[in-house]
């Protein structure tokens, strides 16, 4: 049995490692050609290859020379997306075996949530953090989190999970359902698994796809929900009933996996508790922490030791993926000339031995013996099959065992037409030299090793390359077994391994050029030089630069300057050299060779929190807000991008509108007048700010997620219309993160919760569009957009931060299509847009009056009641000039045509008042 004692290694820069410890790992500089450090997990130290790890007594044999690790990826080694983080890794179940000499230093990785400062842990050296995990062979990011925060599954498999575990591997819109309180079916009582259960979108309850009636084939479709019995028939007798809204609860606050907020201020740099993280013990079974349970786990396999941990993809086995092809007309299922497979014509027997008497056995091995004196033969396992086959035969056919020849290389399967061959000819030495040749250049690429030999098929390479292995395993198990035996174990093993040169010795530049400059930081002072890869202007980096790149895969590159010294005269002198210097001389200090251009400086939208080139990134030259130009609807003109101010600012020059900036739809804020602080701060969205048409204004978040307002200008995102068109029930409902009455709330896209725009912006809740399908039947009346190939209705979505896994498939707001239009441009440009072309502002905001007015039952109204009237009350015209557009139409009594009631203008009545008597009208004397 193996020691119970940790075992460890001293590494070659003094570090003392054990299992599980975390290190760099690098083949020499030549072999990596320039690319980082990898970060792996030690899983167990190995002897030389061929020799098991532990003796017959349990002890460790050594020399350890061999390590296994469990391998990380950084997000840049299996994606093109830039990652700012470069102390973030993804794991993976994947492991190989490499030298030890190829270990460098130590390091430490700890999953987010072992973590309690994530700041003040990038800042220390060689310390990584990792949350998902990346599996190479399905190319697919999964989410891990701890085990214990598993709670939806059945206790028994839960404690299983728990006691050998420290993580679960599961797929993004698993980890809501599997971190949720135990789910029991409301009808059977019984554990609800996600892929089997189904959940009513208003009593909350889960039911057994079979348990409800009638039983559900399939869950519905993305995008519509599913009711129990008792909750349809429940809105049915409401929508019969007409009851009125009631006001929606209060929704509990959602769950969440993220770590406890910490108090505002400075970090206290605790270092024992920075010491504890790093030495945390973390549950391994079978040398792995964490193991698969996402879609495609069944919840009792978990229970089997030997299931396998990996992640997993769906099945292609089975009517979706493969064709079931009728036979043609007039074709029958078999022909007449063949037999049925897997009958005794159709199988060819390759032995028998175990029916034969222990006599006939022993005359069989007799036989064998006798029929080579090779010894290689006796141990080759094409000889031994086809000497087997052959007796065989002979005892199926009564015949003597000694009329067995192997001279013939040749023999005649049932299934074939011609004899071949039971093994391949002898491979000849210029066939092995160049194979193995082929193999030192191609490793295991069996198509390039065939190409190299040219006269071997492809069967027969992969099968020397079989025999190959084997022989080279023998040699080297044959020569230890020599030097074990003559008691020179550890000098006979050094002396059979090739040394793996130092990563000091082949990736440190000893002398380094003269005038020589770091390719990153351009600096040309450095105790240690190192070799830089290929692609920078040096070919060596400073010792500040070459760690950074080695361990953590980053350089700030510096850009190059383009010199400017050949363009000036040659009178002139550069600040810094010499006044009696040659000028020729100086002349050679600029840059001859091509430079590459210099990095376009790059903005952070305070929306989207991505970088983007000036341009696109718009930052106020007063405040210093930043946002990109779609987002806050602005169509920067390129000669003005330095100077330009957002509306507030520009504002308080013009004073076009209300000098203060509070939003009408948001609740009033409180702020001390004391202190002159910017409001909104220009550090968030919230600061992008648009004018109503009463000159107040309103946030553009609130503006365009609020579905009854509306822009004068929607490309512009100016004026703000509709604000009075809010219905009531937005104002009367409080909101559930600030709970207060005043503004205007929306509701969660996932659950009843209500709030305020701004409130949900400053909580972290997920904002963004999702294209909803359209029924054929309402694609006429239904405005569509084409977005990303998604054709469908553009529908504005808040979801709660703690709604992790939902299936909607949202657009940012910063998104941008092939034409460079964001999703918030195209969906208020689509759903947004006021009818200018068809009636005056002015207009607009009277009939939206007129609404509230009928509403609230106003006898005043504009609009007659009046059943008796010729005219039209939906459309009333001026008798008077015949205009049906005016911001207030008077009734009044038109004596030219019998004290008839007609309607007047608001300017023919002001002209006129005085010789028409008013009947209604707020213009009355």
């Amino acid at each position: 049995m193996p020691s119970s004692q940790p075992f460890s290694i001293t590494l070659k820069n003094g570090e003392e490692v054990k299992v599980n410890d975390h290190v760099y790992c690098s083949p020499s500089w030549g072999v990596r050609d320039g690319t980082p450090y990898s970060i792996a997990r030690i899983m167990e130290f190995l002897p030389s290859q061929g020799t098991p790890t532990f003796d017959k007594d349990g002890k460790r044999n050594e020399p350890i020379t061999r390590v296994r690790l469990a391998w990380y990826y950084r997000p840049s080694d299996v994606s093109d997306r830039t990652v700012a983080d470069s102390r973030l890794l993804l794991a993976a179940i994947y492991s190989e075996v490499c030298e030890l000499s190829q270990l460098r230093s130590k390091c430490y990785v700890l999953h987010r949530d072992r973590i309690s400062d994530l700041a003040g842990w990038k800042k220390r050296p060689d310390r990584f953090y990792f949350t998902r995990l990346f599996d190479p062979w399905l190319r697919k990011e999964f989410e891990v989190i701890p085990a214990v925060t598993v709670r939806n599954v059945p206790e028994h498999i839960r404690e299983v999970l728990i006691s050998r575990y420290e993580y679960i591997v599961a797929e993004r819109e698993v980890v809501p359902d599997l971190t949720d309180d135990l789910r029991l079916c409301d009808t059977c009582e019984k554990w609800c698994p996600p892929a089997e259960s189904l959940q009513c979108d208003r009593c909350k309850k889960f039911f057994h796809m079979e348990c409800v009636n009638p039983p559900m084939l399939s869950k519905p479709s993305r995008g519509y929900g599913w009711t129990c019995a008792p909750c349809s028939r429940a809105h049915e007798e409401e929508v019969e009933g007409h009851e009125v809204r009631h006001v929606t609860p209060v929704a509990p606050k959602p769950k969440t996996n993220a770590p406890a907020a910490r108090g505002r201020g400075r970090p206290r740099k605790d270092k024992v508790l920075a010491e504890k993280e790093e030495n945390v013990e973390i549950k391994h079974f079978k040398m792995w922490p964490f193991r698969y349970f996402g879609l495609y786990t069944f919840a009792e396999d978990t229970l089997d030791p030997d299931d396998l941990i990996f992640p997993r993809a769906a099945t292609r086995v089975g009517p979706k993926y493969q064709a079931n092809v009728p036979p043609g007309p007039g074709v029958s299922d078999r022909p007449a000339d063949v037999e049925e497979r897997g009958g005794d014509a159709t199988i060819e027997v390759l032995s028998l031995v175990n029916e034969m008497l222990p006599a006939e056995v022993e005359a069989l091995e007799r036989q064998k013996q006798l029929l080579t004196r090779n010894d290689k033969l006796k141990c080759s396992v094409d000889w031994l099959t086809e000497v087997t086959f052959r007796l065989t035969q002979a005892w199926i056919n009564k015949r003597e065992f000694s009329s067995v020849s192997m001279r013939s290389p040749m023999r005649l399967q049932k299934w074939k037409k011609s004899e071949t061959r039971y093994t391949d000819k002898e491979w000849s030495a210029e066939e092995v030299a160049a194979f193995e040749d082929a193999i030192q250049m191609h490793g295991a690429e069996l198509r390039a090793v065939r190409d190299e030999v040219g006269t071997r098929s492809m069967p027969e390479v992969v099968r020397f390359y079989g025999h190959w292995k084997n022989m080279k395993l023998g040699e080297e198990n044959k020569r230890i077994r020599a030097a074990r035996a003559s008691g020179i174990d550890e000098k006979a093993d050094s002396i059979t391994r090739e040394a793996t040169p130092d990563d000091d010795d082949t990736s440190i530049v000893m002398e380094p050029p003269r005038n020589v400059i770091c390719g990153a930081c351009r600096t040309r002072e450095s105790e240690v030089w190192w070799k830089a890869p290929k692609g920078l202007p040096s070919s060596v980096l400073c010792d500040n630069c070459g760690l950074s790149w080695r361990k953590y895969a980053d350089l700030n590159v510096r850009p190059i300057r383009e010199e400017t010294v050949t363009k000036s005269k040659a009178g002139e002198k550069r600040e810094g050299t010499p006044l009696n210097g040659n000028q020729a001389k100086r002349a050679k200090t600029a840059s001859s060779q091509s430079t590459p251009p210099p990095v376009a400086p790059q903005l952070r939208c305070v929306a989207c929190q991505r970088n983007g080139p000036i341009g696109k990134v718009l930052r106020c030259k007063q405040c210093q807000f930043r946002v990109h130009a779609t987002a806050c609807g602005v169509n920067p003109d390129p000669a003005t991008i330095e100077s330009w101010v957002c509306d507030l600012c520009q504002n308080e020059k013009t004073l076009e509108a209300s000098l203060n900036p509070d939003c009408l739809l948001c609740p009033r804020m409180r702020r001390d007048p004391k202190k002159k602080l910017i409001y909104p701060p220009p550090d968030s969205y919230l600061r992008a700010c648009k004018p109503t048409e009463g000159q107040a204004w309103v946030h553009v978040l609130c503006s365009v997620f609020i579905p009854e307002i509306t822009f004068s200008d929607a490309t512009r995102l100016r004026l703000v219309e509709g604000v009075s068109a809010i219905p009531q029930y937005r104002w009367q409902n409080n909101c559930t993160l600030c709970d207060r009455e005043d503004g205007a709330v929306i509701q969660c896209s996932e659950c009843p919760a209500e709030y305020h725009v701004s409130c949900a912006w400053k909580h972290g809740h997920k904002f963004g569009f999702e294209v909803q399908p359209v029924k054929h039947s309402r694609r006429e009346a239904a405005t569509t957009v084409d977005w990303k190939g998604n054709v469908g209705q553009m529908v504005p979505s808040v979801v709660c931060k703690g709604h992790v896994g939902h299936k909607r498939q949202m657009y940012d707001i910063c998104d941008t299509n092939d034409l460079g239009e964001s999703a918030l441009q195209v969906y208020c440009r689509n759903y947004k847009q006021a009818p200018v072309a068809q009636t005056h502002g002015l207009l607009r905001k009277a009939r939206r009056l007129d609404k509230i007015l009928n509403a609230n039952g106003d006898v005043s109204s504009v609009v007659s009641a009046d059943n008796e009237s010729t005219q039209s009350a939906a459309e009333p015209h001026c008798y008077r000039c015949q205009t049906e557009f005016s911001p207030f139409f008077h009734e009044v009594t038109n004596t030219a045509q019998g004290d008839a009631k007609s309607w007047l203008c608001h300017k023919c009545h002001a002209e006129t008042r005085k010789s028409y008597p008013v009947i209604i009208g707020l213009g009355a004397s």
